[in-house]
């Protein structure tokens, strides 16, 4: 079973023929109402189903529209639609859900329940974001940067801020797509260094900093992701550790 769960098991040629696929959708759709489907209309008659533990506008908008582009159709449930919530566990679900759909994204808490998850069904499961990784966003901001002409093999991203899931995701995608990647952080906002490793011993270029302008000196591209979370605590302590990490006044 084919799922997406996080970058570092596809191989770089699959990721790149998937950002491939999509730019020439992408292009093939140009003066087409929004709502209407691609001419092959790749998956119709399937239906992918979004469980929703956090609150989502981009994550949910964008993936309704896609499988609708693409042909299919989507169902939407929240943390309380799902009787996960009311301690039915994720096999049960998992194995109930693969009967009915015929993918699943999850936007999920814990990544392991995504994995769980994934471990169970009999469907593609997709990793709409967890506090370990957010691949999906990663691709799509890969494809942003490719459409506004940079070439990504031998380029260097930098990343400033808190070392999060999505900074995760941009070291698990260097070395799949050739770029070097600089990392600044505050003390207590590291990225995580197994990732590090992981992606140097691939023969990904990774460099770790705590000064900002160190890290984007030479950078053809500056990366940041917003300070406060969803479910974060201490919202006026980060805000003040990462001031000096701000890409704007």
């Amino acid at each position: 079973m084919n799922h997406f769960l996080d970058l570092w098991p596809i191989p770089a040629g699959d990721l790149r023929a998937i950002l491939d696929n999509a730019k020439s959708r992408k292009a093939a759709r140009k003066g087409l109402p929004k709502g209407t489907p691609d001419k092959d209309a790749p998956l119709a008659g399937h239906t992918l189903a979004m469980i929703f533990e956090k609150n989502s506008t981009r994550t949910r908008v964008s993936f309704d529209m896609a499988i609708r582009q693409l042909g299919g159709t989507s169902l939407i449930l929240t943390a309380s639609d799902s009787q996960i919530s009311r301690g039915e566990s994720i096999e049960d679900t998992a194995r109930v859900m693969s009967r009915y759909v015929d993918a699943v994204m999850m936007r999920a808490n814990r990544h392991a329940d995504v994995e769980a998850f994934a471990q169970f069904a009999t469907v593609p499961v997709i990793n709409g974001l967890t506090e370990k990784s957010h691949p999906c966003q990663i691709m799509a901001d890969l494809q942003t940067l490719e459409e506004a002409g940079l070439s990504l093999k031998g380029s260097r991203i930098a990343w400033i801020g808190d070392g999060n899931n999505v900074a995760a995701s941009f070291i698990h995608a260097a070395p799949k797509f050739g770029f070097s990647l600089s990392i600044a952080t505050p003390e207590g906002y590291d990225a995580n260094m197994a990732d590090v490793e992981r992606a140097r011993a691939e023969q990904g270029r990774i460099d770790l900093f705590r000064d900002p302008k160190q890290a984007v000196a030479g950078a053809d591209v500056v990366v940041a992701d917003t300070f406060v979370s969803m479910g974060d605590k201490d919202a006026d302590k980060r805000l003040a550790d990462l001031a000096a990490y701000k890409v704007s006044g």
